[in-house]
Order: C-alpha cells, then structure tokens, then sequence
C-alpha cells in the first residue's frame, strides 16, 4: 500500500507544499492503520455503531411510549401541544440518527467490511421478522393462559354456586323438618 501511495506521489511532477503534507499525513495514516490488528479496528468500529444503535433503540423506546400514552386520557400537567412537539422531536431525531448511521456504514466504514449497510439491513429485517414470530407466538401462549384461567374462574363460580344452592337446600330442609318437629311437640303437647 505505501509503494503504491509513493508510485502515485511521484507521478506528480511538482509537488505543492500541501501535497507532500497531505502525502505524509496518508503515510502516517496508512502506517497507524498497519500496526492496528484487524480485529481490534472491526471490535471498536462494531462498538461505535452499536452504541449509537443502543441509543437509537431507545429513543424508539420513548417514542413507543409517547404513542402507548396517547391511546389513553391524560391527565397530567403538560399540554397536548407540548407531547405532540416532544414526539415530532423524538421522530426527527431517529430520523438524523438513521442517517448518520446510514452515512457511516456506507461512506465512513473500511472496505474491508464489504457493503456493511445492505448487510445490516437485510440482517435487521429478518430480526424483526423473527421478532414478530416470536411476539406473535408469545401472544396465542397470553390468550391461551388467559382462555384457561377465565374457564376456570368459570368453573370455580360455577362450583361455588352449586354449592351455595346445595347448602341453601340443605339448611331449609333442615329448618323445615325442625320446624315440623317443633311445631308437632307444641301441638300434640310434650312442650
């Protein structure tokens, strides 16, 4: 890389004084770059992104928040004017986020990467395609145990109810047959 980076410098024929400093700053660069292990650069490059990617998960957070918190009556102290502004922000802020992220993958990673951001997007759709699965399994499980637990809240009423009507009968014909024998002593006079 340096050969070539000389072949090329010295095809011009009279160098500025700027082209021999941005010559040796792209041999300082290219030098630093050497001595760097490949790993390493693709683990703090992969770390960057992956924080700006953590914090972009979270202003998606916030911003599914503020979209949960409209489907309901608020009642607190801000204004609707103010939410509705705080959710535009949050909106613009994802969107320049997406684009710096966008920009970085395309323009600013090592070609060593390949096309980092056609890889990345392909791979984020078939997350969320595998999300949405799994959402969507994990919610029939919700409905099921929800299904079951008001069959048996059913089945406890029903029971209880069963048993209230059998105890009720018991107890009246109980008081019953003590109110014959009762009423039976009184008249024939063993009182």
């Amino acid at each position: 890389m340096l050969d070539d980076l000389k072949v090329q410098f010295h095809k011009i024929p009279n160098p500025t004084p700027a082209q021999k400093i941005q010559y040796n700053e792209e041999v300082a660069r290219v030098q630093e770059i050497a001595k760097a292990d490949p790993n390493d650069v693709f683990a703090d490059i992969g770390n960057q992104l992956g924080a700006l990617l953590d914090a972009q998960d979270q202003l998606a957070k916030a911003l599914l928040a503020e979209e949960l918190a409209n489907t309901t009556v608020y009642k607190g102290q801000e204004s609707l004017g103010r939410r509705a502004l705080r959710k535009i922000i949050i909106e613009a802020r994802l969107d320049s986020m997406m684009a710096e992220l966008r920009e970085t993958m395309v323009y600013q990673a090592p070609k060593e990467l390949g096309s980092l951001w056609s890889k990345y997007e392909k791979t984020v759709e078939r997350i969320n395609k595998q999300q949405e699965a799994a959402r969507i399994a994990e919610l029939k499980l919700l409905q099921i145990a929800a299904r079951k637990r008001r069959h048996m809240i059913r089945r406890f009423r029903e029971n209880v109810i069963w048993f209230g009507a059998v105890l009720f009968v018991t107890l009246w014909l109980i008081s019953v047959l003590i109110l014959i024998k009762t009423s039976k002593t009184i008249s024939l006079g063993y009182y």
